[in-house]
């Protein structure tokens, strides 16, 4: 069958692929991103059909014939340099995996006249997206850079007069992970693990029996996986730690968490060679730390002979990938108190870092893997109950950085940080903002269904209850310059956030409260 894809007539096979397999797999386009499908929820593999943007994960590629796609790739060379050096600009990117769906999408909202000023019109865009790590306002900043840029001929501000090596040093820091800051970054150029792959690699995937399987594409590769498609449950969820007996002056208990990154594990290697590492441009909050897929592409390219890529599906990370430990954590009014977790190595000496006072009890639950790597996972928790209970009004993390963090009566955010020496202002305002964001989802809304046999129900990445862009308030982000040796702050942030907004609901004992801030 034919089609136009980003202004050249092809001819692929018609095989029952997805539009987004087609344009990565046959024509090599890796712009496009993959990171739920087939669910066709999160927006990274955003495209435009005759004009209009549609997520192509869930696009059969048979609908195409005779239609015109462009990705972010086949769009004007100036308004590409527009948007991505707007994006590096205000910190819009920063792994850079869900960007050029969302870029592509601000874009035709822009070809539609719609102005720069219009917040609703940007939200409702938006709304078609999720992203993990900056917290929406950067992205919102870039629409407005770009538009100007765009609409005016006035240049963004350039990367050039940046130095971009210190901004990577502090995106290390903060992701935990070495990280590329460059405009190309939010056009999707991060260097993603399975974006290197070779065209004639194999392709390995989960079946439904859960072993791997392994297929000339990823159709075929489904095929025989044979898996039926996961759902979010209808079932509630509740915390599955009870408190410690006591007299207890603030108590919280919390639910499983997914940690939601929108870059499922994959990874490819070659027979004889090493895997390429999973976590390309990007550290998953600490959730791929110990991923098994490059092992399986080097177990199964050796056993094949040829490349293989080794790919998860959006369910097969919640089944497997490791959970935040619920807590159950009781506290006096002078620190001391006991915190109940699911056992998890490494969690007890994560708690004593923040809150030695807290006798801590791990205790083994049935469910899914946790791990102390996820992000702050049982020290935030731990802070954030000590803090209430003490009246602290500001947050040490471990690695010593300080925050604090206000809401005022209309609900905006004020953040302040103290992490050593800044490096880049504009990376580190951009994962404090992204902090934000998951702490009001920590606190509000974000929680995963686990059935009495420990098995996840939630399987769809908008079941996980991560916040749209139209959720989140204005944050202002106050850093503290300093000489000292640089930290991470963003986890400081993380949980200076979380106790602020507990505090304004009133500390409820369960997370996710249910209200979003200011309900």
């Amino acid at each position: 069958m034919q089609l136009v894809v980003d202004g050249t007539q092809v001819e692929v096979p018609d095989d029952g692929a997805s539009l987004l397999e087609v344009l990565r797999d046959r024509l090599g386009i890796r712009s496009v991103k993959d990171g739920c499908s087939p669910q066709g929820q999160c927006g990274c593999c955003t495209v435009l059909v005759d004009g209009q943007p549609r997520v192509s994960c869930v696009t059969p590629v048979r609908r195409m014939a005779g239609r015109s796609v462009t990705t972010l790739a086949g769009t004007e060379p100036a308004v590409r340099e527009a948007w991505s050096e707007a994006f590096c600009a205000t910190g819009g990117s920063q792994c850079g995996f869900c960007t050029p769906g969302i870029v592509l999408r601000l874009e035709a909202l822009r070809c539609k006249g719609t102005t720069v000023d219009d917040g609703d019109a940007v939200d409702r865009a938006l709304a078609a997206h999720l992203c993990r790590c900056t917290g929406w306002q950067p992205v919102v900043d870039a629409w407005s850079v770009a538009c100007v840029a765009l609409g005016d001929g006035v240049a963004p501000p350039s990367s050039a007069v940046r130095d971009l090596d210190a901004a990577a040093r502090r995106a290390e820091l903060e992701g935990g992970v070495h990280q590329r800051v460059a405009p190309d970054v939010a056009l999707g150029a991060g260097g993603f693990a399975d974006d290197g792959a070779p065209a004639d690699a194999l392709v390995a995937v989960i079946g439904a029996d859960g072993t791997w399987v392994v297929g000339e594409t990823l159709t075929a590769a489904r095929r025989v996986a044979g898996k039926v498609q996961g759902r979010k449950t209808t079932a509630l969820s509740e915390p599955p730690l009870a408190l410690a007996p006591g007299e207890w002056d603030v108590s919280l208990r919390t639910s499983w968490v997914e940690p939601a990154y929108l870059e499922t594990d994959a990874s490819w290697c070659l027979p004889g060679g090493e895997p390429a590492s999973p976590l390309g441009n990007g550290g998953a909050f600490g959730g791929k730390t110990h991923t098994e897929v490059g092992e399986v592409a080097r177990r199964l390219a050796d056993e094949h002979g040829r490349p293989v890529r080794a790919l998860s599906a959006r369910e097969d990370v919640v089944r497997r990938g490791p959970k935040r430990p619920p807590v159950a954590i009781g506290v006096r009014a002078d620190g001391s108190g006991v915190a109940r977790v699911a056992a998890t190595p490494g969690v007890a000496d994560a708690i004593a870092a923040v809150a030695p006072s807290l006798v801590v009890e791990e205790v083994e639950v049935v469910g899914p893997p946790t791990s102390v790597d996820v992000r702050g996972a049982g020290w935030v928790e731990a802070a954030v109950a000590v803090g209430a209970a003490t009246g602290a009004t500001e947050v040490r993390s471990p690695a010593g950085a300080v925050a604090s963090a206000t809401i005022d009566d209309d609900g905006r955010v004020q953040v302040r940080v103290r992490c050593g020496a800044v490096l880049d202002e504009v990376v580190l305002r951009s994962y404090c903002i992204g902090a934000v964001h998951q702490a009001l989802g920590l606190v509000t809304s974000e929680q995963l269904t686990v059935d009495e046999d420990g098995v996840p129900q939630d399987l769809t990445i908008r079941s996980f209850g991560i916040l749209r862009a139209g959720d989140m308030p204005v944050v202002h982000v106050e850093i503290e310059p300093s000489d000292d040796e640089p930290v991470n702050g963003s986890d400081a942030v993380l949980a200076a956030v979380a106790l602020a907004v507990w505090r304004h609901q009133g500390l409820p004992v369960s997370w996710p409260t249910g209200r979003l801030l200011g309900g």
